[in-house]
């Protein structure tokens, strides 16, 4: 392997190199002694903005709130501390619900498996203080939709989704999201892990492979150690690793899992090496995980490392996707307006050019086809009848270019 390869992290602003050097560092007596330099000049306002944003806020919490109050304002940790208190009670609250759709599922002869959440959070971190969750993702047999939702509807869930148009669910979509308005609690219903045409094991495999969380008394079932890395590398690779809190997730595993068979992960014919050698790429340089030898000849593919490098870019909190033009070409309040349309642009163009990078050829071909075929979107910007719906296929480039210059 060619170790002289580097990521470029000049787009790196202090605060956020400050938060890495945080995360991957085991001892804080040793960070203190050797990176007192870091904390000088730090915009905390920043430093707070990104550890929620990257939605590491709770360990940065536990390893913030011992160190020297002469290095870090009072008014930070505290702000640490509020946040990692709402966190443990929403991961408490989230817990409690799982175990419930876990019984509710099970009862009913439904397999669920449950994707992230607080299963997630006790198995890699330890606690589920640790890691933060918004909602709930479980995954079941697609045959069972029908019965899982009329489950939730009738517990009181109610579905968080507008009409569909053209029938774009049946190859468009690959989970439903629902939202309890009482007890305030998201959760996704998969039949796949990643969308399609992405290849993936089936969900009898899947289950066959299933671990046993005792994070409750009623069984909670999730996915194996091979099968949880091949999710947590496809989903953050899916989402350009825009959260650090995704590639933490990867740190821990790699740290915590010793035993992932590695190579016979990728003989299978759903993954994809350049991927996991881009988080491999990631995780190595940014959080100084440990690299097994079996899997550094995956760091030594060019697309895993343009990958990677392009994963940077995005990382900042999308702050530098676009050039600085003087103020004074358009004036102040047009200049603004200039900026968000034009970052907006050129953060889509950026996105997509990603995405284009790291898919086979089956699942640009795919990509493409999604780009011109309406969605519910184009129906929510221009309702039209039923009989007139096949009018989105023309309408669709204005109708999103619309929805682009609004949202600006």
């Amino acid at each position: 392997m060619n170790d002289n390869f580097k990521l470029n992290l000049n787009l790196f602003p202090k605060e956020l190199r400050v938060l890495l050097e945080i995360l991957k560092t085991e001892s804080n007596e040793i960070f203190l002694l050797n990176k007192k330099e870091l904390f000088i000049d730090i915009n905390w306002g920043r430093f707070l903005h990104l550890a929620r944003h990257h939605r590491v806020y709770p360990l940065i919490y536990t390893k913030l709130k011992m160190i020297d109050g002469n290095l870090i304002p009072s008014q930070v940790i505290q702000t640490l501390y509020q946040e990692y208190k709402k966190n443990t009670l929403q991961m408490l609250l989230l817990s409690g619900e799982m175990e419930k759709i876990s019984r509710l599922f099970t009862e009913n002869q439904i397999r669920p498996l449950f994707l992230k959440g607080p299963v997630i959070a006790a198995d890699l971190y330890g606690a589920i203080s640790l890691r933060t969750s918004k909602d709930l993702d479980i995954l079941i047999p697609k045959y069972n939709l029908e019965r899982a939702e009329e489950l939730l509807l009738n517990d009181g869930y109610e579905r968080e989704e507008g009409a569909t148009i053209l029938n774009e669910r049946k190859w468009r979509e690959h989970h439903v999201s629902y939202f309890h308005p009482e007890r305030k609690i998201q959760l996704e219903i998969h039949w796949r892990l990643q969308p399609y045409p992405s290849k993936e094991p089936s969900f009898d495999d899947l289950w066959d492979r299933n671990r046993i969380s005792e994070l409750t008394n009623y069984p909670i079932y999730f996915l194996g150690e091979e099968d949880l890395f091949l999710y947590l590398v496809s989903h953050g690779s899916r989402h350009l690793w825009f959260r650090l809190r995704w590639l933490v997730d990867i740190d821990k595993m790699l740290r915590k899992c010793k035993t992932i068979r590695i190579n016979n992960l990728l003989t299978s014919a759903y993954q994809k090496q350049y991927i996991t050698g881009q988080v491999l790429i990631l995780a190595s340089q940014l959080l100084n995980t440990p690299i097994n030898e079996d899997m550094k000849n995956l760091m030594e593919s060019n697309r895993a490392k343009r990958l990677a490098q392009m994963a940077i870019f995005y990382m900042n909190d999308s702050e530098h996707l676009h050039k600085i033009v003087p103020k004074d070409f358009f004036g102040n309040q047009c200049y603004n307006r200039f900026r968000r349309v034009k970052s907006n642009i050129q953060k889509s163009l950026f996105v997509n050019r990603y995405l284009l990078s790291s898919q086979t050829n089956s699942e640009i071909l795919f990509y493409i086809v999604k780009v011109f075929y309406p969605s519910s979107a184009d129906a929510h910007t221009l309702w039209l009848p039923k009989p007139l719906h096949f009018l989105y296929f023309p309408l669709r480039p204005f109708l999103f270019g619309w929805r682009k210059i609004k949202k600006s």
